[in-house]
Parts: structure tokens; sequence; C-alpha cells
């Protein structure tokens, strides 16, 4: 059937272009409804139980995401002319909008508790700029003497304030973090310097930078592989079909999905550069046996169809096998991730249709007389690629144990770098180390008490459970034992405000900085604070009913292994320290939803790589009716992706977002040289029956094929080594590594270990 649909495009050429054509216009057509999704957020589904709490959390106490600013003045913070900057900025970046006024902390929007003649005094710390030492010193003073304010708002060595912005959005925070910047570039001293930090801005950056970054990197990677393939086969009139192949799989991938209502999210957007380099590896080895063959034959049609017939089963298979591959991601409980994985399938399947109709109508048009002159008229003296393939044929062949020997030692190095892989992300990690995010996210975490923010809720049985002084103390014991450790820098709940209000009523008495043991007393202090300040203040650490109460948790590393460390030192505390009757403590905030999403998608990505790779073996001993092919089929694959993993290990390179994607990836394109090994070495075995003059066939016209698509494949994912995002450069580089590895075991284990049981299992067929 395959053969009648080449014969039907040769027969009928512009027809079979036209109908692609106007298929690719229906699909770009699509385009046009394109709607963007930046938050990593979404990585969950809406009912994950973890996302439903944050989402109650949130709304329960008034919490938002927020951006940090800092501002650093190297002369000295507390200054008058460097105060009044801040105050001024401040004010400005209240009118931006998104920004929730109210819930901005500052030095001027964020209250004092003080006492002033036994009554209580709750005013911002920062009312008016201090004009003189005297006052400027008492501000200081005010700020250090008050846990809950210093190393929050104002550093401990008075270089640095930080505000803490909370947006009503979190899509926000790029457009609100550029008009911040615009602000501060207007309104700041010279001399003085800025930072914003914090997961919200990090992530709605990330996201912003990929999509520019997509803009340069895919039609980079496009025109890189073009200049491949025309130094490959040093013939122009090739790169025609390449880059029609190329461009139209991504615009049938990218029109589907955007025209079925899918958002395009972070993964998605990744999809072209994913797609171009494996849209061209039929269409190589398509090329390459017909340059071969139209050489000896100067027929185009004819060339044609002897080139594709014997590459029918490997093009279909190594594409079922692909699809597979990125198939299986749809096992992954990421909604985005599973998006991504069935469209570059369908991608894949696209890819394997046009070498089969759309590439020999193409090629059937050009002219022959410059095929002629182009190809006939080329230089018959053997490559270097072609000395280069015969020399490691005949090695491999030859020296069969060894190489296997050689094999099983690398492997096993290989296999102990995969036992060292740590499971471990961070978003702001996605920056290359002298980028803004990640200058200043050091900055930030190592002046104030900590940029990434995590809550831990207490939840009682009923209504007033928080007034009650047991609840308030336990809740302060959990604060000193999570301020031990280095990682978190600061803390803040209701037990600070109760211990702040009873320190200032007792004359600053340092003696009465505790709770206090009684219900009354406790609850007397929350109506004081609430009546006497601003009453969303108390809102962030207790809901209306008293029933929840919230701790603030301001960590200074935001990575899935800190996040973990945290959680766990809780859990040995709450082992020894159990909390009050009815009271329960849950985790939840930005750092830690990332570290739900991550550990679904690792987790998820395993799960997938061990199901795909049954499926791909079972795909293969149907193919080649024989459970050793079968096998066989599968060294170069687990070779690879043993051998890449493993060096992933020992660089100390963490298993991360990137790296879990790769893994369903590498499953599709790491098989695909082993298919077209076997299967042309089956088809000429059964022929010649001699199994060195098979070898020697193999490493002619199909090594060169396997040969030129792995340089393309290799070279054409390197462009993502000039983006700024480390995603980006992770997949570049893991790719060219896995491709490597791929024809490394290809060429040399799989001629080893037929030389050994090639006669045996290939008997009869």
């Amino acid at each position: 059937m395959l053969e009648r649909l080449t014969k039907y495009s040769l027969d009928h050429p512009k027809a079979i272009i036209g109908i692609v054509i106007l298929l690719t216009a229906l699909f770009g057509s699509q385009f046009t409804k394109i709607t963007i999704d930046t938050d990593p957020e979404n990585m969950l589904e809406l009912d994950q139980p973890e996302r439903v709490l944050y989402n109650r959390v949130k709304n329960e106490f008034g919490i938002n995401d927020l951006i940090v600013v800092g501002i650093v003045d190297e002369k000295g913070i507390f200054r008058t002319e460097a105060l009044e900057r801040v105050a001024r900025a401040t004010s400005e970046i209240l009118k931006i909008r998104g920004v929730i006024n109210e819930d901005v902390v500052s030095l001027t929007t964020t209250d004092n508790v003080k006492s002033a003649g036994g009554v209580l005094d709750i005013h911002p710390v920062m009312e008016r700029v201090p004009r003189s030492p005297e006052d400027i010193a008492r501000l200081r003073q005010d700020i250090t003497e008050n846990p809950f304010l210093h190393e929050k708002i104002a550093s401990a060595d008075g270089k640095a304030v930080a505000l803490y912005i909370p947006i009503q959005q979190k899509n926000m925070s790029y457009r609100i973090a550029g008009e911040i910047e615009n602000i501060l570039k207007r309104e700041l001293l010279p001399g003085q310097t800025y930072h914003l930090a914090g997961l919200p801005v990090a992530e709605d950056t990330f996201g912003h930078e990929m999509f520019l970054q997509m803009a340069v990197v895919a039609p980079l990677a496009f025109l890189v592989i073009l200049i491949l393939v025309f130094l490959l086969f040093r013939k122009a009139i090739f790169l025609l079909p390449v880059g029609m192949d190329a461009m139209f799989t991504v615009i049938w991938t990218m029109g589907l999905l955007i025209g079925t209502g899918n958002t395009v999210h972070i993964m998605s957007s990744m999809i072209p550069v994913f797609l171009m380099p494996i849209a061209i590896l039929d269409d190589i080895h398509l090329l390459s046996a017909f340059f071969d063959r139209y050489r000896v034959l100067g027929d185009k049609r004819r060339a044609l169809l002897e080139a594709i017939k014997p590459l029918y089963r490997p093009m279909f298979f190594t594409s079922i096998t692909s699809a597979v591959g990125f198939a299986s991601m749809y096992m992954a409980d990421i909604p985005p991730v599973r998006v991504f994985g069935l469209f570059v399938a369908f991608g894949i399947m696209v890819a394997w249709f046009f070498p089969i109709m759309l590439t020999p109508a193409v090629i059937s048009l050009m002219n022959e007389e410059k095929l002629k002159k182009g190809i006939l008229q080329g230089s018959d003296n053997p490559t270097f690629l072609d000395r280069f393939l015969k020399a490691v044929g005949r090695f491999s062949f030859s020296r069969a144990r060894g190489v296997l020997i050689l094999a099983l030692a690398i492997l096993a190095i290989g296999i102990i770098g995969n036992l060292r892989i740590q499971i471990n992300d961070n978003p702001v990690r996605w920056f290359k180390t002298g980028h803004p995010m990640r200058v200043a996210d050091n900055v930030m975490n190592r002046l104030f008490g900590g940029t990434y923010m995590a809550y831990l809720v207490a939840e009682g049985a009923e209504a007033e459970t928080i007034k009650r002084p047991e609840v308030v103390s336990y809740l302060d014991r959990v604060q000193a034992h999570l301020e031990t450790d280095p990682l978190v820098g600061k803390t803040s709940s209701v037990a600070d405000i109760v211990k702040r209000i009873n320190f200032v009523l007792h004359d600053n008495d340092k003696g009465f900085y505790k709770v206090p043991d009684s219900e009354e007393a406790v609850g007397q202090f929350l109506f004081l604070f609430q009546s006497s300040g601003d009453p969303d203040d108390l809102d962030n650490f207790v809901d209306r009913q008293a029933r929840q109460a919230n701790i603030w948790v301001q960590m200074k590393g935001g990575d899935n292994k800190e996040m973990e460390k945290v959680e766990q030192s809780l859990v040995d505390f709450m082992r020894i320290n159990p909390p009050p009757e009815g009271i329960a403590l849950r985790w939840t905030g930005l750092t830690y939803i990332n570290k739900v999403w991550q550990d679904l998608m690792v987790f998820g990505m395993l799960k997938a790589i061990l199901g795909s790779f049954i499926i791909i073996w079972l795909l293969m001993v149907i193919e080649f009716r024989s459970l050793v092919l079968g096998f066989l089929s599968m060294i170069p694959l687990s070779i690879a992706i043993l051998l890449s993993y493993g060096l992933v290990g020992w660089v100390g390179k963490d298993y991360d977002m990137p790296i879990a994607v790769c893994s369903s990836l590498a499953l599709g394109l790491a098989i695909d040289f082993a298919i077209h090994f076997l299967q042309r070495f089956k088809a000429h075995y059964a022929v010649s029956r001699n199994l060195e003059e098979t070898n020697d066939y193999m490493f002619a016209e199909p090594g060169r094929a396997i040969a030129r698509n792995a340089i393309v494949i290799s070279l054409g994912f390197l462009p993502l080594i000039a983006s700024t995002l480390i995603p980006y450069v992770t997949v570049g580089v893991f790719f060219a590594l896995l491709m490597v590895f791929s024809t490394l075991a290809t060429l040399f284990l799989l001629p080893a270990a037929l030389r050994l049981v090639g006669t045996r299992i290939l008997k009869g067929r």
C-alpha cells in the first residue's frame, strides 16, 4: 500500500503538493487563536489536592503571590536622602495596576506595634522620612528590636531594605516587575542598586523569555539543519524537500494543538525545536539512498522507488517507536506534559507521511538535467565519512569480543553514574548564573530572611481554636524549631503578634515577650491589634473564625531537596513534640507546590519510561519476529540512555524538569538507528547469506544514512546552547550526547553482536 502511495505521488506530484500546501494553510490559520500560559502552577490538575489546598489558603488568609524588591545602598540605607527615595519609589509602586496596596510590606506601609503611655500604638514603621540623626537612629532601633521586622524589611547591616509586593494574579508579575524597574531606575539615587526576586516573577520571566528564545532558537536550529544537509550532500536542490517537511510538520502540529483549544504552555512552546531535527530523519535516509541509486540508474523515478522500497518498514517502525516514546508522556500526572507528548507524537507521524508522498513528489518535479549535473557529475572518490565508516565496520566486526567487553566496562561506569543522580529542581536555577534573576536571588537571600515563601497551616477542629494559649505557644515552638534550620531565614505567625503586644503593654519588659497563659488575654491582644491597626494584617495569619492559623516560612533556598529537608525537620520535631489535641499541620505555598509538581513530573516520567520501554521491545519482537533480534535492537537504546544519564550523575547535574522530559524523548530517538541497521542487515543477509559481506554493505549506503542523520540531529539541537535559559541548554547538550552514544552503540555493538550470533538467529530468515 505504501509503495502505491509513493507511485501515486510520482504520477500526480502537483496534486500532492497542492493538497499538502492547502492543509498546511488550514493548520496555519489556527495560529491566530493562540493563547499562551506561562504559569508552572498549571502543571498540576485543577483538582489536585495540594493545589486545591493552596488556593483555599490564599483565599482564606488573603495571601497573594509576592514580588520581593530589594534596594541596596553601600553607603547605608538609613540616611535621609536614601530613605526619601525609598519612600517615593514605594509610593509610585503602589499606583501600579495589579498591586494589592493594603498588603504591601515595606517601611511606609507596614505597622509597628509600640505602646505610648500604656496605650497600644500601631502606626507605620516610617510614617514620615526622618530628618535628624536621632530620628534615624530611633527608626533603625525600632526595626532591629522588633523580630517581626528585623531582616524582613531591613537588612541587619543597615545597607538594604525590602518591599514585599503582593499582586492580583501571578501572570501579571512580569509586567509589574517591568514597571517597578522603571520606577526604581527613575527614583533611586546614583549608586543605589535594586533586585527583584521571588518565585512568581522568576517563573513568569522564564515563561516570557522562553517564548522570545523560541523566536530566535527555532529559526536558528532550522538554519543549522539546512546548512548541515547541504554540507553532507553538497547539493542545494535537496534543501527544498527537507525544508518543506520540517516547516510543514511544525505548522501541522502547532496548528492542531492551537486549533483544538489547547494553550501554548512552557512545555508545548518547545515543540518546534524538538520536531525540526526529528522531522528530517526519514528524509535523510531517503535522500541518501536516492543519491546512491540515482548515480547508478540515472533515472529519477526508478531511483526513488528503489531507494524507498527497503525503507518503508524501518521508517514506519522508527516513527512508531518515537511516537510511542513521546505519547508515553500521557502517563504523567502533568496536563501540559500530556499535551506535549501527544502532539509531538502526532508531529512524528506527520513527518513519517511526508517522505512517503511529499518528498518524492518534490523530487519528481526537479529538473532532470540539473539533477544529473549535480549528482552524476560528482566525484566518485570516497569521502572522509566513507573511509571512517569502512574502518569502523571492519574493526567492530573483526574485534567483536573485545568491543563487547569494552562496552560492558563502559556500561558499568554508566550504571554507577546513574546511581549518583539526585532528583532536584528550582525554577530560579533555570536561568544562567549571571542572569539578573540569579543575581537577585543570591543577594536577597543573603541580606534578608528569604524570598522563597512557604506556608504552614495549623487547622483546628472548631472555631476559636487558635485563641487557645497552648495552640499559640505550640506555633511559637514550631517557629523556633524551623528557624534553627539555616535554610529557613524567618518565620511569622499570630504568635509573634501576641508576644509583641504582651511585650509592649508591659513597658517592653523582656520577661513578657511570650504567649500569655490566659485565652482571654490572647483574644484581647488580637482584638487590640485588629482594631488599632490594619485588620487585614491579622487576616494573613488567622482566619475569621480563628479555626486556622498560618505560619509564613521564608526560605533562603527553593530547591526541592531543601523544601523536603525542612518538611522532614518538622516531622522529626512533631514526633517528639506532638501538637495540641485537635490541631493538624499542613504545608502549602508556591515553594511547596513547585516541589509537588516537579516530583509528579519526575516520577511520572520514570513510569512512562518503563512502560514505553516494554512497549517498544514488544514492537521490535513483532517486527523482527525474534526475541533475540528484539533484544539486540534495544541495546543501543539502553546503552545511550544509561551512558547519557550516567554522565548526568558523574558531573553532578540534578535530575530536573528538562532532564525528566528528555527521558521519554530518548526512548523514541535512540532506537531509530538500530531499527534501520537491523532491518537492512537482515534484508541483505537474506540474499547474500554471508555475514562479512552484509557487514561491509551496511557500512556503505545504510551506514552513511545513519551517520548523516546522527550528525544532523546531534548538531541540529546544539543551537539550544546559545539560549540564556538552562533547560534549553540542557536539552541541547543532552540530546547531542544521546545521539552520539546511540550512533556509536549501533555502529560498534550491533556488528560485533551479529558477528557472534548472527548466523544462528538469521538462519532461514
